[in-house]
C-alpha cells in the first residue's frame, strides 16, 4: 500500500471528525486510505503503530462533535470522571451520548444514545470534550446503581480534599448541589434511590472502602462513627482515625494495598503505638474483612465497642 500523505499534526495524533479534516484541507481520498479506521460514520481514527493509542477523552471527543448538541454521559461520563463504585454495564464498549430531549436520539455505530432535559451547567467542556457534569452524571447513573454504590459516589463528590496530597481545594460538589440536581429533575428514573443515597452520604470518607465499611457498621446497628476527624491523643500528637468512636476510644483504620509497603508499615506501627499510649483501641480492617457483606469487619468493630462499654440498643 502506498504511504499516505501525512495528516496535519492535530489530526495525526488523535481521532477526529471528517468535518474537522475537511476544515484542515484533508482530501476525501485521504480519508478513505487504509491507514485510517472508521469506528462510526463521519469519524476517523489514525492507526497507531509507533505511538500509544488514544485515551478515553480522545476516543470519545469526536462522537460529541459529529452530532450537534451531544455530550458524553452515563457510563462513559462515569468512567471519564473516575468515579468509584460499581456501575453495571461499564464493560459495554459503546460510548454513551446524550442530547436535549427536543432532538432526535443519537443513533450510530458504537453509540448508546440518550435524550433528556439539560440545564446550562449540566454540560461542561474538558479539553474539548463535552461531558455531563459530575453532579448530573451522579443522577444519570442512579437508575442502574444500588443505593450503597450511589452513596459511595456521593461521598466521593462531597469529600473535602487534602491540600497536602491534591491540587484542588474544594469538594467536587456540595450536598446542596446534589439536592438541587434532584429537585431539578423530579421523576427521573432512579431518583428515589438517589434521594436515599444523599441522606446516607457523609463528608469525611477518603475512599470507597471507607464508605462501604461505614455503611456496613450502621446497617448492623452499630453507632455512626466520625470520619477522619483530627483527634489529639496527647499534647503534640494527633491522629485522624478513618472511622472514630471518641466516646469509646475506638479507632477503626481501613488498610488498603498501599499499607503493605515497607515505609507504610513503619508508619502504621507508629500510629498504633500512639493510639495505645493514649488509651485508644485500634481496629485494623483490610479487604479480607470486607468480604461476605463485611461480616468480619462488623464483628471486629462490634467486639471493640463492647469491650469499651458500648451497650446495643
Amino acid at each position: 500500500m502506498k504511504t499516505p500523505q501525512p495528516l496535519p499534526e492535530p489530526l495525526a495524533l488523535a481521532p477526529f471528525t471528517c468535518q474537522e479534516a475537511a476544515d484542515a484541507g484533508v482530501s476525501l481520498r485521504r480519508l478513505r486510505h487504509g491507514a485510517l479506521s472508521a469506528p462510526s460514520r463521519g469519524i476517523r481514527v489514525p492507526k497507531y503503530e509507533r505511538l500509544p493509542g488514544p485515551g478515553l477523552p480522545e476516543l470519545v471527543r469526536p462522537f460529541t462533535r459529529v452530532t450537534q448538541f451531544s455530550a458524553a454521559s452515563h457510563a462513559t461520563a462515569f468512567t471519564f470522571w473516575q468515579f468509584p463504585g460499581f456501575l453495571p454495564g461499564t464493560e459495554d464498549p459503546r460510548i454513551h451520548i446524550s442530547r436535549p430531549d427536543r432532538m432526535a436520539i443519537p443513533r450510530r455505530t458504537g453509540v448508546f444514545g440518550h435524550v433528556g432535559q439539560f440545564f446550562d451547567d449540566e454540560i461542561v467542556s474538558v479539553g474539548g470534550l463535552l461531558v455531563t457534569s459530575r453532579v448530573r452524571t451522579w443522577l444519570d447513573i442512579a437508575r442502574r446503581m444500588s443505593v450503597e454504590e450511589l452513596t459511595v459516589v456521593a461521598d466521593h463528590l462531597v469529600r473535602n480534599p487534602r491540600p497536602e496530597f491534591e491540587v484542588r481545594r474544594e469538594p467536587y460538589a456540595t450536598r446542596e448541589q446534589l439536592a438541587d440536581m434532584l429537585d431539578r429533575h423530579k421523576g427521573t428514573p432512579g431518583i428515589r434511590k438517589a434521594r436515599i443515597a444523599l441522606e446516607m452520604a457523609r463528608v469525611g470518607a477518603d475512599s470507597a472502602p471507607e464508605t462501604r465499611l461505614r455503611l456496613a457498621l450502621e446497617q448492623a446497628g452499630l453507632p455512626e462513627p466520625e470520619l477522619n476527624v483530627p483527634t489529639e491523643l496527647r499534647p503534640g500528637v494527633a491522629r485522624e482515625p478513618d472511622l472514630g468512636y471518641p466516646e469509646y476510644k475506638v479507632a477503626v483504620e481501613y488498610e488498603g494495598e498501599g499499607h503493605s509497603e515497607p515505609g507504610q508499615i513503619v508508619r502504621d506501627i507508629a500510629r498504633e503505638e500512639d493510639y495505645s499510649r493514649a488509651g485508644w483501641l485500634p481496629v485494623r480492617i483490610s479487604k479480607r474483612h470486607m468480604q461476605h457483606y463485611a461480616l468480619s469487619a462488623v464483628a471486629k468493630v462490634r467486639d471493640a465497642l463492647l469491650s469499651r462499654g458500648w451497650v446495643p440498643k
